[in-house]
Parts: structure tokens; sequence; C-alpha cells
């Protein structure tokens, strides 16, 4: 706020010390040149000079610390020179040292109050200790001495704002505009005033005035039009951006403005025309582009409003190919198109620009999911934990791709991380749903059962952990009582889904229940959305556990057709016998 210390050091201080003025000492040495001789005045003031120096090469070097003692030391040698204490003042100052600083400056200053370094120093001293009426005043003498300088108008007009004078700092920023002219930042400043107060019609006026004074200047139109917009004026924010593109129908700015003032009133046709305009040229920057596009995106109503959108944001990332925002907004668009699998390497392109936007790779891997391509999955978790290690849902990504890939040990390492990162609880029960597959397979039975418990506890009908857990509990021909009570639960949820009804059956088969297991079966494998080769084969083994032998086999080759099975069942056709696993 006080402009360039080292030049008021060099302008009062430098000029003092060249010119051989000590102003006080040397009227002081004149009255006691009776005791003096002449050479010791001489040697004295060379001494006094070379201190001087000594110190303000230190100042200039931006190292006050090592100034300090040389200027205490030229105080004590000279105790009545406003400039030494000037000087010690403005170390002091530097070393953010106000309160210290003060009995200097203020006896510099009542030593030459009409010395304008003096007068700025102290009231540079009492804005650091937010003392802002006793800088005023001190400002206010400058003011008077020199009434067009706009540094001591604005800083006056500061202080009166730090005291919450607002009405004296319009007045002093109306003063030096008669004495200046109207400038842009005296006008810029006269607007946050008026704006502060709420008084948007002086706001506006100011703007008004600065187009008056410099009818050319494109930049001052755009202003007001943002300032019109910014208070809900949009109609009247219109005139101003015609004018700006009258005189420079190039103008890129007025051309988003225009676009963002359509799109508020809902006038899409125009809002696209604008946009056109904008988006073909290369030569402004992404953000406003993206800004008003994704403003746009709100008001789509038709296909063809939408498809127009689409090819903009492709145009965006044709000119901005290096700009992620760009990317990313093209890939909102292509989802909502049900682009899934162009919409993700959209985002992919985004990561690579920039890949420290998590969204970005939050969307990235959850197209993976759906797209249901784990390979890009885990590739993609991969490279998230590298930028993202303490994100329990990438965790997670990476956790279900490793279980998909049957990476058993690593899926449990994820998702033990994801779990212990997580807090939601809906996530939890999913976490905890992988964890009994990946803990059953790595044979861990204790672990994959505490698992699925966990889930059954807050979420008993669990689908998937129904299914699954009844599921191994009978291959593992354990707890089929528990087994045959969840399957039971699951098909009473899900009577139509020969999944579940073929996991039940199997849950029968093992209790040796074949009867009421080939009618559960019998529905499955007539299930109109069709089944897996398991279930067929599933149904062969209880027809032969009954003594239907050809109608067996007759099922076992059926499956093997469709595939899905089991490793036994090219043993079961050859032979026509069943081999238990």
């Amino acid at each position: 706020m006080f402009y360039k210390i080292v030049k008021t050091f060099v302008g009062a201080a430098m000029l003092a010390w060249t010119l051989g003025v000590m102003p006080c000492e040397a009227q002081k040495r004149k009255r006691d040149k009776d005791k003096e001789t002449p050479e010791k005045d001489i040697a004295t003031r060379l001494e006094d000079e070379g201190t001087a120096i000594e110190g303000m090469k230190y100042m200039m070097m931006d190292e006050p610390s090592r100034a300090l003692p040389v200027f205490e030391k030229l105080v004590d040698m000279s105790p009545n020179d406003p400039a030494s204490h000037f000087m010690l003042a403005s170390a002091l100052l530097k070393l953010d040292r106000a309160a210290e600083a003060l009995p200097h400056a203020k006896l510099a200053y009542e030593a030459e109050p009409e010395n304008a370094y003096y007068i700025e120093q102290l009231s540079e001293v009492f804005t650091k200790q937010k003392k802002y009426g006793e800088a005023a005043k001190l400002f206010e003498v400058l003011v008077k001495k020199d009434p067009s300088s706009i540094p001591y108008g604005v800083e006056l007009a500061a202080m009166y704002i730090f005291s919450d004078q607002f009405d004296k700092a319009i007045d002093t920023y109306d003063r030096l505009e008669k004495a200046v002219g109207v400038t842009e930042e005296i006008t810029h400043q006269k607007q946050q005033l008026y704006l502060r107060d709420n008084k948007i019609d002086k706001a506006i006026e100011e703007a008004q005035k600065l187009i008056a004074a410099e009818p050319a200047e494109l930049t001052y139109r755009l202003e007001l039009a943002e300032l019109l917009m910014a208070n809900d004026l949009i109609d009247e924010a219109v005139a101003p951006l015609e004018e700006a593109l009258r005189l420079n129908p190039d103008e890129a700015q007025a051309h988003v403005l225009l676009a963002d003032i359509y799109r508020r009133k809902g006038d899409v046709e125009k809002t696209n025309r604008e946009l056109q305009v904008v988006f073909a040229n290369p030569n402004l920057d992404a953000e406003p582009k993206v800004r008003v596009l994704t403003g746009y995106l709100t008001m789509l109503k038709t296909d063809k409003d939408r498809d127009d959108a689409v090819n903009l944001a492709k145009q965006l990332v044709e000119t901005h190919p290096n700009e992620a925002r760009s990317y990313v907004l093209y890939g909102d668009l292509l989802v909502k198109q049900g682009k899934k699998a162009e919409a993700r390497d959209t985002y992919v392109k985004a990561a690579r620009i920039n890949s420290s936007i998590y969204e970005v790779w939050g969307a990235v891997l959850q197209l993976d999911g759906e797209l249901n391509q784990v390979d890009s999955l885990l590739a993609h978790s991969e490279l998230a934990l590298e930028m993202f290690p303490n994100q329990g849902m990438i965790w997670y990504s990476n956790g279900s791709a490793q279980l998909m890939k049957r990476n058993y040990k690593r899926a449990v390492s994820s998702l033990e991380e994801s779990r212990r990162l997580i807090d939601n609880p809906e996530m939890k029960l999913l976490i905890n749903a992988q964890l009994g597959d990946a803990y059953n397979g790595l044979k861990d039975n204790e672990k994959s059962d505490a698992a699925y418990e966990l889930v059954l506890k807050d979420d008993p009908d669990n689908d998937h952990v129904l299914n699954n857990y009844s599921y191994f509990l009978s291959l593992r021909k354990e707890k089929l009582e528990l087994a045959q009570q969840m399957s039971e639960r699951l098909v009473l949820k899900n009577p139509d889904d020969p999944t579940f009804l073929d996991t039940h059956a199997w849950v029968l088969y093992v209790r040796k229940d074949y009867k009421k297991a080939k009618q559960i079966l019998e529905k499955a494998v007539q299930a109109p959305q069709g089944v897996s080769g398991t279930i067929v084969e599933h149904y062969g083994d209880v027809l032969f556990q009954l003594g239907e032998r050809e109608k067996a086999v007759e099922q076992w080759n059926k499956a093997k057709k469709m595939g899905e099975t089991s490793d036994q069942l090219e043993k079961k056709i050859a032979t026509g016998t069943l081999h238990e696993q």
C-alpha cells in the first residue's frame, strides 16, 4: 500500500546524506563551532556519512536485520537528526516492528512536518497499527499539498474505507476525479463502494462515465454489461454488448455474455447462435466457453438441442485439446446420450491431461464397471490410486476388479483397505459382501463367513450374500440347515430368478432332497430369460440321482453346448455316471 520503500529511502535519506545535509545536526555544530575544531567536524561528518551509506546498502539488498544495528549506531551518533530516525524507522518497519518504529517516525515528522517522506512513513506506521484515523489525518495533509496526486488520494480514501467512513472515501474520490479527470482506478473503487451500499444505480453511472470518457474502449462496455447481469438487469445488458459488437464484431467476450443472457431468458436458438460464434474462435480461452456451455446444458429440451450441444462440446475439445474441463464436459454429454464407452474414453483423456481431478477418475471407474470391462477397471484403478491412495472408493473399485480376475489375495488387500477408509454404511455392506467372496476364494472359510454375517446383521435380505453364502456352504457341506434357510428366503423374494432357484435346489441336492430339488430346477431351466450351463448340469445331476439316467445324460450334453459347466462334465457324459466332486 505504501509504495516503494527503496524509492523513499533513496529519495529522502540518500538525498540528505549525499548532499551532506543533516539540518539539525549541522545547525548544532554551527552553534558549537567554538567547542570543536574544523578537522573534528569533518571527521565526524565523514563517519556519519559512511555509517548511513553502509546501512542503506543493506536496505537496498533487502537485509533490514543487518541495516538495523547500523542505523541504531547512526541515531546514537546524531540523536537529533530526523533523517537518521527516518532510516531507523524504515528498517524497523521492514522487520514488522511498527510499535518500535513509531517514536522514530514521529521524531522525524515533528522535526520536518512538511517532508512528504516523513509523513508517508508515519502514516504507514499508523496503518500497520490499524490507527486508520491517525493515518487519514496525515494523508489529508499530503492531498492538500498535491490535490492531483492519485496515489495520495487513493491512500486517503483507503484510510476512510478501513475506518468505515465510506462517504468520506467517495468524497475523496470525487475531489481527485475533478483534479485529474475520470480514471479507471478511481471509478472502479467508487463502484465497489456503491455496490457495498447496494446503490446499483450509482455504480452503473460510474460505468457509463468510463464509457463516455473513452468511447473506443470495448472493455468498459463489457464491464457495464457484466455489472447489469450480476444485478439481474439482463435486458439492459444487451445494449452495451451490441454496441461493443458494432465496434468489433469479433469481440468474443461480448458473444459469451450474450449467450449467457439468452440462456437466462430461455432462448435456446439465440444461445446456440452466439455459442457457435464463441466456439469458432480459437483465440478465446476455454474457461468462458466451458462456463457458458455448462449453463446451456440446463436448458436443452429436444434431441436436436442435445445434438447441438454435443457438437459444440466436440468442437471445444478439438479447439482446446489440452484443456481437461473440455473433455469432462464432452464426456458428461456423451453419458447423457448413453454412449458409455465413448464417454469413458473421453474422461480418460481428461485424466491424462490433469490426473488430479478425483471426480474424473470416479466417472472412469464407474463406466468401466457398467461396461463390465474388468481389465480397464483394474488398470484405471491402479492409475487412480497413484494419485489418490487415501480414497476408499478407488480401493473398492480395484478390489472388485481383482476379485473378478480371481486375484483373491490382492482383492482382499484392496477391499480391506477400502473398508478401513469408507464410513458409509451402504458401502460397508457391499465391501463386506465382496470380502466374503474373496476370502472364500482363498479358502479362508472363517473370515468369509464372518464377512457375510456382518452383511446379514444389517441387511438380512441381501440377495448377493444369501445366494453366495448358502451356495458356498453347500459346496463345503457345512451348516446346511443355515444354508437351506438362506436359500429359501432368497427364492421367496425372487421366485422367478433361475440363478437363485439353482442355488436353493443345490442346497436341497446336497441335503439329498432330490425330489424337491428337481421341482425347483424344472422351474429354473424353463425361465424365459435363459439359463447357464451350470443350472442345466445340476438338473442332470438331480435326474441321475432319481434314477433317470438317460434324461440326465441328455441334460449334460445340453449343458456342454451351453458352456459354464464343471470340470467333471466330460466324465459324466463319457461314462454316463455321476462323478461326485
